[in-house]
Parts: C-alpha cells; sequence; structure tokens
C-alpha cells in the first residue's frame, strides 16, 4: 500500500496487486533484500552447523531418536538446489530451522526431566483438515473463540517451550508473544498485503504443523522454497513418528498449561488421513472442501506477491508449474483415504454451505464432538465471526487470467475426480 503500483479501492477496503510480474519495491523492501545479500556468506545448509547453533543457542545436547538427522539432510539439501531462491529465503529458512532444533532440544530435555509427560493423554481432539488457502484457518479460529477448547497461539507455537529468558518477568509478563509481537510487526512493514493473505499476529491461532517441524518432516518447507527433492521424500515415507511428534508436542503443551480439549488443524492432514487417524482415533474430525481453484488462485498471488523478495527473479511458470500438480495430489490422497475415517466421528464441511449460513454446521461440529452449544459458547462464535470477516483488513483481488494467463476452467480440469466424490460447488467461473 502507498506504492503507485498498487490500486487500493480504500473505500471498498478493497486491494488489486498489480505489480506481480514486475514488483516496485519499497524502500523497506529494497533493505531486507540488500542486508541479506550482504550476509549471504553466512548461510550454511549443513546439519552440523544448523544443530551446532541450535545446542549453542540452548546449553543443551540430545536431540533424541536419531532418524530426523536424514531428514534435516534432505532438507538442506532441497533447500540448497532451489537456484531461484534469493539470500531473503535463505536466511529466512536457516534461521527457521536452528528454531526447530532448538525446539526439539527444548522439547526432549523437558521430557527426559519429566517422564510422565509422555502418559497425558489427548483426548477426543477437534481435528480440521482442508485445502491450503481456503478458509480452514477461519475455521480454526472460530473454534478456537470456544474459551472450553484449547488452541495453538502463534506465539506459542514458535516456542512451545519457554527458554529461560523467555520466562515471565514484572517487565514482560509474555516474553514469547513480544518476540512474536516484533516479528509480526516487521513482516506487515515489508510485505503488508502478505500480512492481510496470511496473518501471522502473535495471538493468531496456528497450525500444528508447527509442532511437526521440529521432527523435521511434513510439506511445510514447500511453501518457503522450491524443494521437489523434499515433496517427494516426503511422499513415498510414512508419516507416523512426525505424527507421534505431533502428538508429544501437544502432550508437552499440556504438562505446562494444564489440561484441555485441543483443537487443531492442518491442510496437510488431508494426505495423511490414514496417519492422522492412527494417531489420534477419538477425534472429532472436520475436513473442509472448496472448489481448488479458489484455493490455487490465492496460492498462485501469495507466492507471487511474496516473490519479490522471496525469489531471485519473479516467473508466474515458477508456481503454475508447481502448485496446482501439489494441490492434485493432496486431494487424490483425501478422495483415496477419506472413508477411513469413522462417519460418526467425521463431517465434511463445503465453503458454499458454510459461507451462507454456518449455525447448522458449528451445531453438528459440537453435536459430533460431543460438546455441548450453549448460548455463551455461541455469542463467542458469533462475535468471533464480526471481528474476523473478510472486510476487516482488506480484500484481495485475485484475477487468474489477468496475472497467471490462465482460465478457472484450465485449472479446474485435472480436479474431475474431487468434484466426482465430492458434491463442491464451483466458484471461480
Amino acid at each position: 500500500m502507498g506504492s503507485p503500483a498498487h490500486e487500493v479501492a480504500a473505500r471498498r477496503n478493497i486491494i488489486d496487486i498489480t505489480d506481480l510480474h514486475h514488483p516496485v519495491l519499497t524502500d523497506i523492501q529494497k533493505q531486507v533484500v540488500a542486508g541479506a545479500e550482504a550476509a549471504a556468506d553466512q548461510i550454511v545448509f549443513q546439519p552440523a552447523f544448523i544443530l551446532g547453533a541450535a545446542q549453542a543457542q540452548t546449553g543443551l545436547a540430545d536431540f533424541g531418536a536419531a532418524d530426523f538427522r536424514e531428514r534435516l539432510a534432505v532438507w538442506c539439501q532441497a533447500i540448497d538446489e532451489d537456484a531461484n531462491a534469493s539470500a531473503v529465503t535463505r536466511a529466512n529458512l536457516f534461521q527457521m530451522m536452528i528454531r526447530y532444533a532448538a525446539t526439539r532440544l527444548r522439547i526432549e530435555d523437558i521430557v527426559k526431566l519429566h517422564p510422565e509427560i509422555m502418559d497425558i493423554p489427548i483426548e477426543r481432539p477437534i481435528i480440521v483438515a482442508g485445502l491450503p488457502r481456503s478458509g480452514t484457518t477461519h475455521l480454526l479460529g472460530l473454534l478456537s473463540a470456544d474459551r472450553r477448547l484449547r488452541s495453538l497461539p502463534w506465539w506459542e507455537a514458535i516456542a512451545p517451550v519457554p527458554a529461560p529468558e523467555e520466562m515471565p518477568t514484572t517487565d514482560d509478563a509474555n516474553p514469547r508473544w513480544t518476540k512474536a509481537e516484533q516479528g509480526w510487526r516487521m513482516m506487515e512493514s515489508i510485505l503488508p498485503h502478505m500480512a492481510i493473505m496470511h496473518e501471522f499476529s502473535p495471538d493468531h491461532i496456528s497450525e500444528d504443523i508447527e509442532l511437526q517441524a521440529p521432527n523435521f518432516s511434513s510439506y511445510l518447507i514447500e511453501w518457503l522454497a522450491m524443494v521437489p527433492r523434499w515433496r517427494d521424500y516426503y511422499l513415498s515415507h510414512d508419516q507416523s513418528g512426525t505424527y507421534a511428534y505431533l502428538k508429544k508436542a501437544l502432550q508437552v503443551l499440556t504438562f505446562l498449561n494444564g489440561p484441555n480439549r485441543w483443537v487443531i488443524k492442518c491442510p496437510q492432514h488431508m494426505e495423511q488421513l490414514p496417519t492422522l487417524y492412527k494417531t489420534f482415533p477419538d477425534a472429532t474430525f472436520v475436513i473442509t472442501h472448496r472448489d481448488p481453484v479458489g484455493s490455487i488462485r490465492s496460492q498462485l498471488t501469495m507466492y507471487s506477491y511474496a516473490a519479490r523478495i522471496f525469489r531471485k527473479s519473479v516467473d508466474i511458470q515458477e508456481p503454475l508449474g508447481y502448485w496446482p500438480d501439489r494441490y492434485e495430489k493432496l486431494l487424490r490422497a483425501c478422495v483415496r483415504d477419506r472413508d477411513i475415517l469413522p462417519p460418526e466421528q467425521t463431517i465434511d464441511v463445503y465453503f458454499h454451505d458454510w459461507i451462507k449460513n454456518p449455525d447448522p454446521i458449528l451445531k453438528e461440529i459440537y453435536r459430533i464432538a460431543d460438546i455441548p452449544l450453549t448460548d455463551e459458547a455461541l455469542a463467542d462464535l458469533h462475535l468471533y465471526l464480526v471481528e474476523h470477516g473478510e472486510q476487516t483488513r482488506g480484500k484481495i483481488v485475485y484475477d487468474l487470467e489477468r496475472d497467471f494467463h490462465v482460465t478457472a476452467e484450465e485449472l479446474r480440469r485435472p480436479f474431475t475426480f474431487y468434484f466426482d466424490r465430492f458434491p463442491v460447488a464451483i466458484e471461480v467461473k
């Protein structure tokens, strides 16, 4: 906003990003790119370097089971193979991997000190799965507005076990929140429209993928770099160990903050339904469905907007060549495995029904979860809907034909199998 290339219809809160192909960088974006390029020689994607940095940061040494080391090595190799990754991307991924290694050290340490953590039950969680960029975040945030449920705010997701310097003080009741707020404000200043497309404020409810990542798995880094080597490795390996690690992290958080009924979500679950069910057999499963073209269109725009600082050069063929195929893989797995989930524990939520009237769907979710939908809880949910409506912070313009030279029909063609299986309404004409 503020750049002449961004036409903002302020009165209608419409944001049209018109410089996707030829970005016009702001001064702060130029500074960020220049700073990352100046420090590029310090970024070394070698497992020993990353793990050593985490050990030095935490003063801990035990990473637990060693199987993650192979995955970490594939992460490093895949990222190094991304020739178009900018210095900003490489710096962000490097710091992120050290953070996950440090989180793993702290998780292993607290479990070693308190082995009873592994006996804590994660009873009947509510688990949301659905297409990326399709409203699952909104549904998770809505359910999390029910104060009887336990969720994962961003400040806690990025530091599940507090470091000694992150313990509350008289000057700062929650240093982890403060650190997350600083990161959020920085992101808002660097990529203001990205902050609208995907919020990362401290109290924003995070995906549980943040609790899988210390095991150095999940599809996470696919969203941050072009890493087909990792995609192929991840899809060809059983994820039971990583989902067990997710459960372990939830047990640690329950130990630290007291018992409660969890609500979690991750779009990745759609392609891991058998493993998800095996790990959480008594869960309530909420599977959301939407015209994949709407979701892909959003991802293409988000990727291309962020490319101004995360890629060395902007090429719309890059996301077009990756994401439609990736969505197809995800949805084919969902179609193949959906019926493994027990009908009495599962609800399919359709976007076109949800936007018309969410209350009947909410009532059904609560019925399946066996949680009374009280007047007080419903009031909290309705208040969340009012405060987090689509126009609250701005509405992004998505234009497939103008920005990506492809029609909705062309993008939708490979997904006939999905429409044959689920009664999803065509949303994007």
